[in-house]
């Protein structure tokens, strides 16, 4: 019998131990990938291509008629005045305006607001630091706009403008200022209508009544008389002792003589053309000095202050109008109170040669010349800048009442 053998010159068979190390590296080596596989099988993947997103996007703000598609209401009927609704679009430059600084004057309006709007300043303080998306979108929620119109036949609205004198005065008559200005006289009551402003400067019995009435002096008569037509004015009062101080003086009461216009008078005597503001009256009295009197005596009307102390808030509002509300520079008007109450926020918008304005304001003052439906005296602030606008302003003018939703 013949045996097969393997040679081990060739191939050696391993031992017991050998088989165990090579067992034991196969068993890692399986196990690794076994964890390998579980972890990849576990990890998350991204897709191909971004999901959709969860939360829907902020909608776009309201704007035109989709922010008021309802049936627009009948017309309202004033004393003086019709108001047509109308929709938001129909507001030039409604989206562009600084809405915040219209808002510190609604927020003075909340301060006496009327039945009307009380309800809603809440929710206008609440508003004070919203975005201008917000707060047009509250408007459009909770207003209605009516576009102002003279009862009879259609006729261009004005806009004027006033201001907030600022002038050197002393409490005591002295070299360079005697110009005086008056508290009310204890008379004032008795007699309707009080002496003329001519008549306080020559009659002996209106300046016994005065005396002792003087709140201070200025130094030049027509800077007086544009004080007194502006209705207030903050003054820098230097004192007996030479000591300073800002007080406000506020209009008081008036002597019940009609107002006239002293720069008509000037056009009518023939010595101003043209130029019919404050820079050009003061030219055309410093060409005729001995007219300044008969200039001053055109207007009759005279109007009495008093005096405020001027605090470091206080300087930063206009005098208190005839809502009794501080005034906001470029935001509070005057108007005629039989056409638009006290109160309410009106949408102006003026375009001429001294400025195009489209904004809105609060109604928050009067005037005797201030009379009709699209009439408002915007107020322009304080100091002589102011003036020179104010002087200058007079031109178109279209109005939108905001009133309340029913």
């Amino acid at each position: 019998m013949v045996h097969h053998t393997i040679s081990t010159s060739s191939t050696r068979a391993p031992s017991a131990s050998s088989r165990i190390t090579v067992m034991t590296r196969v068993f890692r080596v399986l196990c690794a990938a076994a964890i390998v596989g579980m972890l990849a099988s576990c990890a998350v993947k991204p897709p191909a291509t971004p999901p959709p997103a969860t939360l829907p996007a902020e909608p776009a703000p309201p704007t035109g008629d989709v922010a008021d598609s309802a049936p627009l209401g009948p017309a309202l009927q004033r004393a003086r005045s019709r108001w047509v609704p109308v929709r938001w679009s129909e507001l030039p430059g409604f989206e562009q305006d600084q809405m915040h600084e219209a808002w510190n004057a609604w927020v003075k309006n909340c301060e006496r607001p009327g039945a009307t709007f009380a309800r809603l300043c809440s929710e206008v303080r609440r508003l004070s630091l919203a975005t201008p998306v917000e707060q047009r979108n509250w408007m459009r929620a909770r207003l209605q706009p009516y576009r102002v119109e003279p009862l009879g036949a259609p006729s261009d609205g004005l806009l004027t403008s006033y201001f907030e004198p600022y002038y050197e005065a002393s409490r005591v008559p002295r070299a360079g200022f005697g110009a005086p200005l008056y508290r009310p006289p204890p008379s004032l009551g008795q007699r309707k209508p009080w002496y003329t402003r001519q008549e306080m400067d020559v009659l002996p019995e209106a300046r016994a009544q005065l005396a002792g009435q003087e709140i201070g002096y200025l130094a030049d008569p027509v800077d007086a008389l544009i004080l007194q037509i502006q209705g207030s004015g903050r003054v820098r009062m230097t004192e007996a002792d030479g000591s300073q101080r800002l007080v406000r003086l506020a209009f008081a009461a008036t002597n019940d003589q009609p107002y006239r216009s002293p720069g008509k008078w000037l056009m009518d005597q023939g010595l101003l053309r043209g130029d019919v503001t404050w820079p050009g009256i003061r030219n055309t009295l410093a060409a005729n000095p001995g007219r300044v009197n008969d200039f001053l005596w055109s207007n009759p009307r005279m109007v009495f202050f008093k005096e405020e102390p001027l605090s470091a808030l206080d300087a930063q509002f206009g005098p208190r109008g005839a809502q009794g509300v501080p005034l906001t520079p470029g935001r509070s008007i005057a108007v005629d109170p039989q056409s638009i109450p006290y109160g309410t926020p009106v949408w102006m918008s003026s375009q001429g040669p001294v400025a195009n304005l489209q904004r809105l304001v609060m109604a928050q003052d009067t005037g005797s010349a201030i009379v009709g439906a699209v009439r408002a005296d915007y107020f322009a602030g304080w100091g002589s800048e102011a003036g020179e606008f104010a002087g200058r302003m007079k031109q178109p003018l279209r109005l939108w009442a905001l009133w309340p939703k029913q």
